[in-house]
């Protein structure tokens, strides 16, 4: 998509691409009714200043479009597409990550009662299975804290997705 058809879409519309990078409502609609914005970087530093004043009620309203990490990623809309991209590193997972980060998603899911968010996007599955086993230390209002930030930079990477490849290439220069 370019950032000029994100201009031009209907607000529904609008709103249905902004709700996969995060569906957290109040960001949504303010990231529509912010158009048009002068690049897209200057759209992700809007929406990254709005992102930084998550609560935690915001947290848990985006957390339903989140699978579990490693687990299979069901549906054929955008929100799932782009789990699945994300979670691509899991295909190749050895069986002990596999059964660590599902035993600890459950123990997890048990002690904060919500799925485990990370940005799982240029991670591996050793990586993503460190960062559960630490966080899974965490206080309450830590966690909270550190899941809202992941669930942020998730929402900034899949923004920044969306428009990744419908960049027009740079003219090239008179010789």
């Amino acid at each position: 998509m370019l950032l000029t058809d994100f201009h031009a879409a209907d607000d529904a519309e609008a709103v249905a691409t902004v709700r996969v990078w995060a569906d957290v409502p109040g960001w949504v609609d303010a990231l529509v009714a912010g158009r048009p914005y002068a690049s897209v970087d200057a759209l992700a530093a809007y929406a990254g200043d709005l992102a930084s004043a998550w609560s935690p009620a915001d947290l848990e309203a985006a957390l339903h479009a989140h699978p579990r990490i490693g687990a299979m990623v069901s549906g054929d809309g955008a929100e799932a597409a782009a789990s699945r991209r994300e979670q691509g590193s899991m295909a190749s997972a050895a069986d002990d990550d596999i059964a660590a980060i599902a035993a600890g998603n459950a123990a997890y899911e048990q002690r904060f009662g919500r799925v485990f968010l990370i940005r799982a996007a240029g991670r591996t599955p050793g990586e993503m299975r460190a960062e559960l086993e630490r966080r899974l230390a965490n206080d309450p209002d830590a966690e909270t804290i550190e899941a809202t930030r992941q669930l942020a930079e998730i929402a900034l990477l899949r923004l920044r997705t969306t428009f990744a490849d419908a960049t027009p290439a740079e003219p090239e220069a008179a010789e």
